[in-house]
């Protein structure tokens, strides 16, 4: 009886001792999974930041955005039940980075598009620049430089160019 009593004890002082220890490494998983949702979303006070990397002073909207993300996956809610939450409260302005989906597409494709067309664009410029190509020499490249100023062209770039 005392052998139980004693091995009792030791178990209820383990478990005691360890409690600590296991909700530190939930709360460490918790807030882990609170930023990686919260950095989807942007700080509402106007600071144009990232939820998770608002330095804006003395910013309560951020801290309490983060702590309303936090009791809903204490909730049992899944990410996008929590994203919908938000997004009825703040409006789609509360995204990071807009949802690949509807009008929001475009925002998606735009950069894609532009470049495509920048490098059509300059390709039909080059192509249009050698089309217009400078004469071979020898022809009439130049109709109107004079046989001697050409000469003395010539002369000058000889005598500069001389070893």
């Amino acid at each position: 009886m005392i052998k139980a009593r004693r091995i009792l004890g030791a178990l209820l002082f383990c478990a005691t001792a360890l409690a600590p220890v296991a909700s530190v490494r939930l709360l460490a998983q918790d807030s882990d999974r609170v930023r990686q949702i919260g950095g989807k979303f942007m700080c509402m006070c106007g600071c144009n930041q990232v939820l998770t990397q608002c330095n804006h002073v003395g910013c309560q909207t951020s801290s309490a955005m983060l702590k309303e993300i936090s009791q809903a996956l204490d909730r049992g809610q899944s990410e996008t039940a929590i994203t919908q939450m938000l997004v009825q409260e703040y409006g789609t302005a509360v995204y990071a980075e807009p949802p690949k989906s509807g009008f929001s597409l475009v925002a998606w494709t735009m950069p894609t598009i532009y470049l495509l067309l920048g490098t059509v664009l300059v390709i039909f410029i080059i192509y249009r620049w050698r089309k217009r190509a400078m004469p071979a020499p020898g022809t009439a490249a130049a109709p109107n430089v004079s046989p001697e100023l050409l000469a003395r062209a010539r002369a000058q770039a000889e005598r500069e160019t001389e070893d």
